[in-house]
C-alpha cells in the first residue's frame, strides 16, 4: 500500500492520550481521533451502548484494524490493501483520464475493474476506497437492524429461554457493531486524507505537469500523516472544528463521491502549504490543515453512522425474513428469523 505513525484521546470528561504505535495510513493516532470524536458526538437517537466513553474508545482502537491486517499473505493483502485509497487526477477521474469518473461510478466494484482495466490501468494501482466506504456503511446498517431487531424482541418475550438467547445474541451484536464501525472509520478517515484522493499520492506526480513547483519527495506523505500528526492533534480541537451534521436529502453513492471530491480539493492547498513552510513546527497553519481534516472525517463519520441508524428501521433481516419495523411495532414474531428456521 501507499499509505504511514501515531495517539488519540478518548475519556469521559478529559482528554487522555493513548501511547503512539506504528502503523499505516492516517497511521494510529489520525484513525483513533476520527473514531473517537464520531462516537462522542452522537446524538441521543442512536443506542446508549453506543453513547459511552468505553465504545468511544473502543472505537477509536478498532479505527486501526484494517491497517494492521496487512502482512497476512496473499490473495488477502492484495484485495485489501487497495481499499485505502482511490488515486484520482485533478479533475476527480479515477487514475487517467480515460478513467471513471468518481460521479459516475458503475455500481459493482467487478463493473469498476473492468472499466478501470479498459481505461488502462487497474485497481491494484488506482484503489477502490468508495467501494469499501459504501460496503462499511451497508453492513452498519445491518447491525442496526438486529439490534433493533433484538431489543425489541428481548423487551416483549415472555419466554425465559428465548428472553435469554436475544440478550446474548445482542451481547455479541454490539460488539460486533463496534467492529464495522471501526472499520467504516478507517475508510471514512482515509478519505479525508488528501493523499489518499489523488495521483499526487506522494508528491507530485513527477509524470504530470507541476507549473507551481510543488515538492516531489516520495516523504511527503508519511511526513504529514505521522509524526506531524502525533505531534500537532488533541482530541478537543478536533472536536471544536467539527462541522454541523449534513443528514438531508442522502444518497449513498452521491454523498461518497462528494465527500471524496471535497478531500481531493484540498490536495493543492496542501501543496501550496509545504512549499510555504506550512508544516515546520514553527507554523500553525500546518496542524490546523490536519485538524480540519481530522474534524472533516469525524464529522462525516458521525453523520453516516446517524443515517445508517435511520435506514435501519426500513429494513428486513433473519430468515426467513422479517420487517424491522413490524418487529419493533409488535406485529411480528422474530424467534425464527433470529434462531434459523433449521
Amino acid at each position: 500500500m501507499k499509505r504511514a505513525h501515531l495517539i488519540l484521546a478518548a475519556a469521559v470528561s478529559a482528554v487522555v492520550l493513548f501511547p503512539a504505535v506504528q502503523a499505516l495510513s492516517w497511521g494510529s493516532t489520525g484513525h483513533r481521533l476520527v473514531g473517537a470524536a464520531a462516537v462522542r458526538s452522537l446524538p441521543e437517537e442512536l443506542p446508549a451502548f453506543l453513547r459511552t466513553p468505553q465504545a468511544a474508545a473502543e472505537v477509536g482502537e478498532l479505527s486501526r484494524e484494517p491497517d494492521r491486517w496487512k502482512g497476512a499473505g496473499q490473495p488477502h493483502d492484495r484485495e485489501r490493501d487497495t481499499a485505502h485509497f482511490v488515486d484520482m487526477t485533478d479533475d476527480g477521474r479515477v487514475m487517467v483520464a480515460t478513467g471513471p469518473h468518481i460521479r459516475e461510478l458503475p455500481e459493482l466494484k467487478w463493473q469498476y475493474d473492468a472499466a478501470l482495466i479498459q481505461a488502462g490501468t487497474d485497481v491494484n494501482a488506482a484503489g477502490y476506497l468508495p467501494y469499501a466506504i459504501m460496503d462499511a456503511w451497508q453492513q452498519l446498517v445491518r447491525d442496526f437492524a438486529y439490534i433493533r431487531v433484538l431489543n425489541a424482541a428481548a423487551a416483549r418475550e415472555t419466554d425465559p429461554e428465548r428472553a435469554a438467547w436475544y440478550r446474548e445474541d445482542l451481547k455479541r451484536r454490539e460488539a460486533l457493531t463496534l467492529r464495522d464501525l471501526g472499520v467504516l472509520s478507517h475508510y471514512v478517515g482515509d478519505a479525508a486524507q488528501p493523499h489518499h484522493t489523488t495521483i499526487h499520492y506522494n508528491g507530485w506526480d513527477r509524470d504530470t505537469p507541476n507549473p507551481e513547483g510543488f515538492t516531489t519527495s516520495r516523504q511527503t506523505h508519511g511526513m504529514f500523516e505521522g509524526a506531524f500528526v502525533q505531534r500537532t492533534q488533541r482530541l478537543d480541537a478536533i472536536e471544536a472544528a467539527m462541522p454541523a451534521s449534513r443528514l438531508e436529502g442522502f444518497d449513498l453513492r452521491a454523498r461518497t463521491a462528494d465527500y471524496l471530491l471535497t478531500t481531493l480539493g484540498q490536495v493543492t492547498p496542501f501543496y501550496r502549504l509545504e512549499k510555504a513552510g506550512g508544516f515546520r513546527d514553527d507554523d500553525p497553519r500546518g496542524a490546523a490543515f490536519a485538524t480540519e481534516r481530522l474534524a472533516a472525517g469525524a464529522a462525516e463519520l458521525r453523520d453516516l453512522t446517524i443515517l445508517a441508524w435511520r435506514a435501519s428501521a426500513e429494513a428486513s433481516v433473519g430468515w426467513p425474513a422479517v420487517k424491522v419495523a413490524e418487529v419493533e411495532a409488535g406485529s411480528a414474531d422474530p424467534w425464527l428469523a433470529m434462531i434459523g428456521e433449521d
